[in-house]
This record gives C-alpha cells, sequence and structure tokens, in this order.
C-alpha cells in the first residue's frame, strides 16, 4: 500500500472511530438521563440538547429534545430495568421459556408452558412489589404508597414487554416514556372458532386416549381438560400479543414523529422570528447610517460657510487694522507741526 492510500486510510479509520466514540457517548449520556429522578428529566434533557446543538450536533440535539418525559408509570419499570436488571431478566427469561415451550411439539409441551406461566407470575409479583418500594422512596411524602392505579399500569406494561420479548423490534426496559399495552383478548373475533380448536386439540387427544370406566378417572380427564383450555387461553393471549406489537410500534413511531416534528416547527419559528429581528435592525441600522451621513454632510457645508466667513471676517480686520495705523501716523505728524 502507497504511502498516501494508507494515510487515507488512517484518516477513514479515525474519523470512524471519532463517530463511534461520539455515538457511544451519547448513548451513555440518554441512559444517564432515564435514570434520573423523574423531576429533573426536563431540565437535564434540554440542557444536554442544548450543549449538543452548541456543539454543532444539530441533529442529535433535535432528537433529545424529542424525548418525551416518561409517565410515572413508565420511568418505574425504567428503574426496575436499571436498578433491578437481575429480577427483570429474570421476568423476560420465563416469558422467553413460554414462547419456546408453546413452539415446541414434544409431549412435555403443556406441562413447560403451565411451568413457564407459573414462573412469569411471580416474576410480576415480584417486580411489582420493588416497584411500590421505589415510588415510596421517590414519594414527595416519604413512605406514601402509589396509587392502585400506577401499580395496575406498572404491572400490565411489565405484562406487555414480556409479552413482547421474543420480537426483536418490541418494546424494551430502561428508556419508556408511555406505557406499554398488554396482549389481550380485544381480537378474539378475528380468530374462527377453527383457530380454537386447534390451539384445543392436542391436549383434548391426549387426554381422552387415556380413557377409563372409573368415575374418577373421568373426573381426573375433566380437570385436566379445564387446565388446558386455560392453557389455550394463555397461549392464545401470546399469539395476540404478536398482532399487537406493530400496532404498539406504529403508536411510538407516532409519538416520536410528532414530537420530532413539534420541536422542528418550534425551531422554525424561532428563526424566522431571529431573522426577522435581524431584518429590522439592519433597516433601523441603514436609517440611522442615512442620518448620520446626512448630518456629517450638513455638518461638512457649514464648516465650509463658517470658514468663507470667517475669511472675510479677517480681511475686514486686516484692512481695519492698516487704516487706523495710517490715522495714527497722520495724528503723530500734524502734533510734531
Amino acid at each position: 500500500m502507497r504511502k498516501s492510500e494508507k494515510q487515507g486510510s488512517d484518516a477513514v479509520l479515525k474519523f470512524s472511530e471519532h463517530k463511534r466514540k461520539r455515538v457511544d457517548e451519547l448513548e451513555a449520556d440518554v441512559d444517564a438521563l432515564f435514570k434520573l429522578p423523574l423531576a429533573e428529566f426536563t431540565g437535564v434533557r434540554n440542557a444536554l440538547a442544548a450543549q449538543l446543538k452548541k456543539s454543532g450536533r444539530g441533529e442529535e440535539s433535535v432528537r433529545v429534545k424529542a424525548l418525551a418525559k416518561p409517565s410515572i408509570s413508565a420511568w418505574a419499570v425504567n428503574q426496575l430495568y436499571w436498578n433491578h436488571r437481575e429480577a427483570f431478566d429474570r421476568l423476560i427469561a420465563f416469558a422467553d421459556r413460554f414462547h419456546k415451550a408453546q413452539a415446541s411439539r414434544g409431549g412435555e409441551k403443556i406441562a413447560d408452558m403451565r411451568t413457564a406461566l407459573d414462573a412469569r407470575r411471580e416474576a410480576l409479583t415480584h417486580l411489582s412489589d420493588l416497584a411500590t418500594s421505589l415510588l415510596r422512596e421517590a414519594s414527595p411524602n416519604p413512605g406514601q404508597n402509589p396509587s392502585l392505579e400506577t401499580i395496575r399500569r406498572i404491572t400490565t406494561t411489565l405484562e406487555g414487554i414480556s409479552a413482547y420479548s421474543s420480537r426483536r423490534d418490541g418494546p424494551r426496559g430502561g428508556r419508556l416514556t408511555h406505557d406499554v399495552d398488554p396482549p389481550g383478548f380485544e381480537s378474539l373475533a378475528g380468530f374462527s372458532s377453527g383457530s380454537m380448536a386447534q390451539l384445543l386439540d392436542k391436549p383434548a387427544r391426549v387426554t381422552t386416549s387415556q380413557k377409563s370406566a372409573s368415575a374418577v378417572t373421568s373426573t381426573r380427564r375433566k380437570v385436566t381438560h379445564n387446565d388446558d383450555a386455560r392453557l389455550a387461553e394463555e397461549t392464545l393471549k401470546a399469539r395476540i400479543a404478536d398482532a399487537k406489537v406493530s400496532l404498539q410500534d406504529a403508536k411510538r413511531s407516532l409519538t416520536e414523529a410528532r414530537a420530532s416534528a413539534q420541536s422542528l416547527e418550534a425551531a422554525q419559528k424561532k428563526a424566522d422570528a431571529e431573522a426577522k429581528k435581524t431584518e429590522k435592525q439592519t433597516r433601523e441600522a441603514e436609517e440611522e447610517l442615512r442620518k448620520a451621513k446626512a448630518a456629517s454632510e450638513d455638518a461638512a457645508r457649514r464648516a465650509r460657510s463658517v470658514a468663507v466667513e470667517v475669511a472675510e471676517t479677517t480681511s475686514v480686520v486686516e484692512d481695519a487694522e492698516l487704516t487706523v495705523e495710517k490715522a495714527s501716523k497722520e495724528l503723530e505728524k500734524l502734533f510734531g507741526e
């Protein structure tokens, strides 16, 4: 490789490393922003955006300024992510285990799904308790319990995150700005009765294959069928999550786009106002300059006129002095005679 090519390659590499370093630093700053007490979020966000703008990073400044202040429930979930990661990751792991069991075809599928769902419920309860403690400590009145509605929104957001965990583009903890809708049964109408039958098909075959003439076995089969129906509902619930995640992402994208548009519109209005102000100042300065020029020309004319008058007056004075001198000499001559 020639020297010039090596220098060019080194320059590109250095620029790439510098750019990556700037991106990493900004990501760390944004993470730190979402770790702050909720009351400090807006002030620190605006200060970071102003610093980026001053450094010539206008596009990044606009993106930071567009970050919405989290709701109290979204903030609490973020704090669980940052401060209780082990418990948070445990919830996600149990949800992933359920998804894997759901997709499996082994004979232990139903048992694995049931185990994963029970573990997920325990993890949700534990995280809800941790969130209650966090909010109690962060309350303006130390020790005051958060409202039941706030705890409900935290729990449903955690449910939503865990349900979408199998999706790469699903919501994640740490930088939430709003609540996440958990998967529900609103879309049941979109599933035919045949779809429900398919969900229940395998469990039904397992129980009916264990036929027995005894009443005890019959009762057990009914209980097992009810459990399988419950698991089928949970399975359907998880499947609905995949259908709803697109809507959730669209809502989030729309919120971010609106915030960005509002920020850009505000920046445009500010720029237009500054341009009008500068234009007005320019016109005023031009008018002042015109007046000053006219006053200077007038002063120059007056100075020339005064100079002429001074010259004329000087001439008259000189003539008068000669006349006085001549008269004095004649008077002296007369006295001498």
